[in-house]
């Protein structure tokens, strides 16, 4: 008989709700079908209450050191998880880790354990609003963008209905396929999704644009913010000219594709400053500007603030 598995969720301050009970509810609903499954315990740092990035507050059953028995501890967290993150944490976390007990996060939940040096090799990911970020701070590891990724003993999810599917397979492996599909079932899922999914619509579906060199040309975009294509160089990699594609982008985008690329640039910036430490002229650079006055100027014209200013304001978590 396969013995109840133990896991603790570790709420950080305006930690994601949805990203949290996604993981849980598997757990409640596998337990319907096979007695005693799965145990749980929410942890916080001082065994209080922890308020969500929703503003609800929800109580805890106990603090970090009340763990012993997990096999698997989570980090769940939002926006913002690195100002919550305390030495005693970290070494809480490194004293798990040598006892083998099972390590992951949940939406932003993975900057922690980073944080902690507890990824070496594993893959791992994150909501994908924060990947940029987590990669600028940690350049060596191997972050995806793909719904979860469990690797050895780290496991890791993007948060939001990602954690569904990442618990049904944490189910299949250790109870069957089959009850992770009765589980599936009762979330209407209508599939269990692979790993490999996108957390974000592809780009035809959110620009709402089906021509081939166009969804092309967009993606290159999307995956250059640093050193920007050139436009000649843009069209040349989509395989038409420069004038066929400022037609293209004119007629379904209403945009030049120098203006829907600096938006791109000028978003992806907004990210860094909410999600990051990096200085503003270190997010300048990373989204491909070279000069900090022109990026100020471009930055307030679209969002109606500084830079600086839009640093400070606070900002709901994922």
């Amino acid at each position: 008989m396969i013995a109840t598995e133990t896991l603790c969720f570790v709420l950080l301050p305006q930690f994601s709700m949805l990203g949290l009970l996604s993981a849980i509810e598997p757990l409640r609903a596998a337990n319907r079908f096979h007695a005693d499954a799965y145990r749980w315990r929410l942890l916080s740092r001082d065994g209080q209450a922890v308020c969500a990035s929703n503003g609800m507050e929800l109580q805890v059953q106990g603090c970090w050191g009340d763990a012993e028995h997990a096999t698997t501890v989570l980090v769940v967290a939002g926006f913002n998880p690195l100002a919550h993150c305390t030495p005693a944490l970290l070494g809480w976390l490194r004293q798990l880790d040598r006892r083998a007990v099972a390590l992951g996060g949940i939406d932003t939940g993975s900057f922690i354990l980073a944080e902690a040096g507890l990824y070496r090799q594993q893959r791992l990911t994150l909501h994908w609003e924060a990947v940029p970020a987590f990669r600028e701070r940690y350049p060596q590891l191997k972050v995806s963008q793909e719904l979860y990724e469990l690797d050895g003993l780290r496991l890791s999810s993007a948060g939001g209905t990602a954690s569904i599917d990442m618990m049904l397979e944490l189910i299949a492996r250790r109870h069957g396929h089959a009850l992770a599909i009765q589980v599936s079932e009762q979330f209407v899922l209508g599939r269990i999704r692979d790993k490999k999914d996108h957390q974000r619509l592809q780009v035809s579906e959110r620009y709402g644009v089906h021509n081939h060199k166009l969804v092309h040309a967009i993606s290159l975009m999307e995956s250059q913010l640093e050193q920007p294509y050139r436009c000649d160089d843009l069209a040349g990699q989509v395989g038409i000219t420069r004038r066929q594609l400022e037609r293209l982008f004119r007629a379904q985008l209403g945009d030049t594709p120098s203006g829907f690329y600096l938006r791109l640039r000028l978003q992806g910036a907004r990210r860094l400053l909410r999600q990051s430490e990096l200085n503003i002229m270190e997010i300048s650079v990373a989204c491909g500007f070279d000069s900090a006055s022109y990026f100020a100027r471009a930055y307030r014209k679209l969002f109606g603030c500084a830079p600086s200013l839009d640093r400070r304001e606070p900002h709901a978590g994922n």
